[in-house]
């Protein structure tokens, strides 16, 4: 079954072709990035615009590096959300008119679900069941997998998401939007043993984060390194160091603890701030003593994209499931998805 797989949820348009005989075929992706740089921050219209520009010609793009036609599709998978409404319909018209003009089954897809499985497109895929550690965008959730759809929600943040902290400390360091990969570029030339800021909720039994209190510590310290209204560029960079190093081990405690808890020996990790370094080397550490091993999709599978949906839509297929209507959820807990024919 090929099954083409639109990605439309927020600032990114992915597009990809999956065969579940051969693998993936082809994908790629648009980023928003420039367009939305001068604003700081993603402008849900500006990101709908885009998408409707760029999505039909990426679809012929992906096709075209296949070597196939639009007839050629068996189906057609979507992010029905979550994420920014505008942008989620953008997705879902295009794939059940082309699905209606073709005569193919389509399928709306969960966003993080297609996180989730996005290892699964490695060669070394990980096996059923597994802890995953999802962190994208606004979701930080500990997640026990038990199979396809099976999916005890263990923890999650109760304010901002590791992903959010990130972007707002980078505003806080006057550094540009998309804010994480900028505040681990900078923390590369920190001190990590200046400052030691506090992990939050790790003094306390339980699997659920918070960043925000870590984000307003981060707030207090440039406050009190200001001089003059500016902060010097070897303390924004100790501070950026102390920051990431809180994230990074206040993750890595909760994954010991979800780990431990469940039994499992398998962490799935996935997501956008699952391609920082410091974390991968962390949990790499952390699942040798445990006697345990963490799985990561390549790097540019961690961001949104087309493969993933491709991916988990196809799964979900060639269990029999379709959608008939057409309706964008842009808030959909993970909780609420079921194992197919269940």
């Amino acid at each position: 079954m090929r099954v083409l797989g639109i990605e439309t949820s927020c600032d990114e348009t992915g597009v990809a072709l999956f065969d579940t005989e051969r693998g993936l075929l082809a994908d790629t992706l648009y980023s928003q990035i420039a367009l939305h740089a001068e604003f700081g921050g993603v402008v849900p219209e500006l990101a709908s615009r885009d998408h409707t520009r760029k999505l039909l010609p990426l679809i012929d793009e992906v096709l075209d590096s296949a070597a196939l036609g639009k007839h050629d599709l068996d189906a057609i998978a979507y992010t029905a959300g979550p994420g920014l409404v505008g942008a989620l319909m953008v997705g879902a018209c295009t794939a059940h008119g082309m699905a209606r003009a073709l005569d193919v089954p389509v399928l709306g897809v969960h966003h993080m679900e297609g996180h989730l499985l996005a290892p699964m497109l490695e060669a070394d895929a990980p096996a059923f069941p597994f802890v995953a550690l999802l962190v994208s965008g606004g979701h930080t959730q500990l997640v026990d997998v038990r199979g396809l759809g099976d999916y005890v929600l263990l923890g999650e943040s109760v304010d901002d998401a590791a992903g959010e902290a990130f972007d707002k400390v980078a505003k806080m360091l006057g550094l540009p939007y998309p804010g994480g990969p900028q505040v681990a570029a900078l923390a590369e030339r920190g001190d990590g043993t200046r400052f030691r800021f506090p992990r939050p909720m790790t003094d306390r039994p339980g699997l659920d984060f918070s960043f925000s209190g870590l984000k307003t510590h981060t707030l207090t310290a440039l406050r009190a390194l200001t001089v003059e209204g500016e902060v010097a560029a070897q303390d924004r960079a100790d501070v950026a160091r102390a920051f990431e190093d809180a994230v990074v081990d206040t993750l890595m405690i909760k994954c010991r603890r979800a780990l431990k808890a469940s039994g499992r020996e398998r962490l799935v990790v996935a997501g956008g701030v699952s391609a920082n370094r410091r974390l991968r080397e962390g949990l790499d550490a952390a699942m040798t003593k445990l006697g345990a091993r963490a799985f990561y999709p390549r790097g540019r599978f961690c961001t949104d994209n087309g493969a993933m949906i491709a991916y988990a839509g196809a799964q979900r297929l060639l269990a029999g499931e379709r959608t008939e209507t057409l309706q964008p959820r842009p808030r959909w807990p993970l909780a609420e998805l079921c194992a197919p024919g269940a």
